[in-house]
């Protein structure tokens, strides 16, 4: 049967209808990208996604990464459709012309993001994080580094990595071992070792370029002490030509779960004494560049997690309308036993919307973030831009952590919805369940993205982002009670934000106190009450946009009528249960941190 990723209707709707960027065209930046423009983009990345790279992408899984004496060789698939990538600037694809990029708005970036990675995750994922290290070089390099590396990482001809844990560091980066020693050049001797690198180590491109922590000799311990360091596999001549091997040396590459496509390494730096580095931005200020990197990826992950999670609904949806399997309720009571699909029983059918109001909720959310950022480069009023940077810092852990918690969900259902075949690797469902798992772990674990919203963005600037956010969850909310059929959605939503409210107070202040251990037992849950109130306010908000379609007498009926469909599901049988969160949240029971550690075992 046929494999779905990304619906074009839907992702058209949200850019179109929902945040309607094509009034970004209106603005000097974008004036390239009209409605027209968007359009011929997001048809283009579709057909490439569908016929060029999703056959590749069981052939990867399957084939995986191999490691010959500290050489990585990477499924046979991958070169050709990386080219792909070069010659199309899919790389880059909202950055400036000037580097090799496209220029486009992130909204449009990120619908191509899920095109891409939906229809091959592990291949993506090279080009995401050559991505990220290249933005970096251009946001803090000097004008050196940046002419050195950047336009050649953006068109892909040499690619980027992260290297930030180590076997005794992982999520406790401030205990990395990673040695930086000074030379009378200016440059540094680096030393050390770093595991779970994706894409460390490869032969699609002639040069990887690593941005690397590590401590120099004498720096503070803790993240205090850490510094950035370029460290490329190959160092580059001032001409720009390749110069001799950096010693920097492939050790292993991991046996995964899932990705099996993108190699995992573990690098030793240094071995031989003879691995340089060039710094990066201040010396101990590495952990505050490398958050830009940080936030990037994990707005990414929240791609990855959308991408999986549509894929494994489409084809849910699909397999539903196919598959022949006991008679309908209804007619059996009157002695009709023939088959029928399975889309009609109604347990199915509840897995499907929930798995349909999760994905659309998601995509809404995942396309916002990146639509605030085209807002910030269009905006002059130098508040307005505060306020936009605000939100996004607060929905980056939901973006990452919620997002990729709930698309793994999905992809269980999905996985459910095929009965014994969805366990099947012959079908898709398997290895798109595989594949998400890692979502929730890699680039901060999704406890860590929750302590990140209670320990530091609840309290930012005094609670003005939250309150921000806030503020435009009630804008949406009163649009909806303008349309009368959505009237009690609105009110519901209103009740439970109210709530999410009163808990996030209640939390700052147990956060505040000497129960602060048990207010970060609690954070996780937090974010997933947030997290709710963020589904049930995109969602609500496509309906108002859907009513209105409606009552316009637009086409496309029945899928406007899903999409209010969505709201409902959502709010009259999701954000109930967020109640009960809330309640438990506000109660904020000691028993976990309590509990004596002996007991723990048998």
């Amino acid at each position: 049967m046929a494999e779905w990723i990304a619906d074009k209707r839907d992702v058209a709707f949200v850019i179109h209808e929902q945040f309607e960027a094509g009034r970004l065209s209106d603005h000097k930046i974008f004036e390239d990208f009209s409605k027209k423009t968007v359009d011929l983009v997001l048809k283009e990345v579709r057909n490439l996604a569908i016929k060029e790279v999703l056959p590749t992408n069981h052939e990867g899984d399957k084939q995986g990464c191999q490691l010959d004496n500290g050489k990585v060789s990477i499924p046979d698939s991958f070169p050709r459709i990386w080219e792909m990538y070069r010659s199309g600037e899919w790389l880059a694809m909202s950055e400036s012309s000037e580097w090799g990029g496209q220029g486009m708005p992130q909204i449009l970036a990120s619908a191509a993001t899920e095109y891409l990675n939906g229809a091959n995750m592990a291949l993506f994922m090279y080009v995401a994080l050559t991505h990220g290290a290249a933005h970096l070089i251009e946001t803090f390099g000097t004008p050196e580094q940046k002419s050195t590396y950047v336009k050649k990482m953006y068109t892909g001809q040499w690619s980027g990595t992260m290297l930030l844990t180590e076997a005794g560091a992982g999520s406790d980066v401030g205990a990395l071992e990673t040695r930086a020693i000074p030379q009378p050049d200016g440059t540094y001797k680096i030393e050390g070792n770093k595991i779970f690198i994706s894409g460390g180590e490869h032969d699609m491109v002639e040069n990887i370029i690593h941005p690397v922590l590590a401590r120099i000799e004498g720096a503070p311990k803790g993240t205090k002490g850490i510094s950035l360091f370029i460290v490329p596999k190959y160092r580059v001549n001032h001409d720009g030509s390749l110069g001799a091997f950096n010693d920097v040396v492939c050790t292993g590459i991991e046996h995964k779960m899932g990705i099996h496509g993108n190699c995992t390494c573990s690098l030793a730096l240094g071995s031989k004494g003879e691995c340089v580095g060039y710094l990066l931005g201040e010396a101990n200020k590495g952990m505050k560049v490398m958050f830009q990197m940080m936030n990037e990826a994990r707005l990414y992950v929240g791609v990855q997690g959308l991408s999986l999670a549509s894929s494994a609904y489409l084809n849910a949806v699909n397999y539903a309308r196919e598959r022949i399997q006991g008679p309908n309720m209804l007619k059996a009571f009157e002695g009709d036993l023939s088959g029928v699909p399975i889309i009609q029983h109604p347990d199915i059918r509840r897995q499907l919307m929930t798995m349909k109001a999760y994905v659309e909720g998601m995509r809404s959310l995942i396309y916002y973030v990146g639509f605030c950022f085209d807002q910030i480069k269009i905006q002059k009023d130098e508040a307005r831009k505060d306020e936009l940077n605000g939100i996004i810092d607060i929905l980056i852990p939901v973006a990452k952590g919620y997002v990729s918690d709930k698309a793994f969900e999905v992809c269980s259902t999905g996985m459910q919805v095929y009965g014994g075949y969805g366990f099947v690797e012959e079908y898709p469902q398997a290895q798109l369940m595989r594949d998400c798992r890692i979502t929730m772990i890699y680039e901060g674990t999704n406890g860590i993205q929750a302590m990140d919203l209670l320990g530091r963005k609840l309290g930012m600037k005094k609670g003005k982002p939250m309150m921000d956010l806030l503020a435009e969850i009630q804008i949406v909310i009163a649009r909806a009670k303008a349309v009368d059929s959505l009237v009690p959605l609105a009110n519901d939503l209103e009740v439970v934000l109210a709530k999410l409210g009163e808990a996030m107070m209640h939390m700052g202040k147990i956060a505040m106190s000497p129960d602060v251990m048990n207010a970060f037992a609690f954070a996780h849950p937090l974010l997933e009450a947030m997290g709710d109130v963020v589904m049930g306010w995109m969602l609500l908000w496509r309906a108002v946009v859907a009513e209105k379609a409606i009552i316009a007498d637009k086409k496309d009926a029945v899928f406007y009528k899903g999409q209010i469909n969505s709201a409902r599901f959502f709010i009259e049988t999701v954000l109930p249960v967020t109640h009960g969160k809330i309640r438990a949240i506000l109660k904020t029971s000691n028993a976990a941190m309590s509990m004596d550690e002996a007991a723990f075992t048998s």
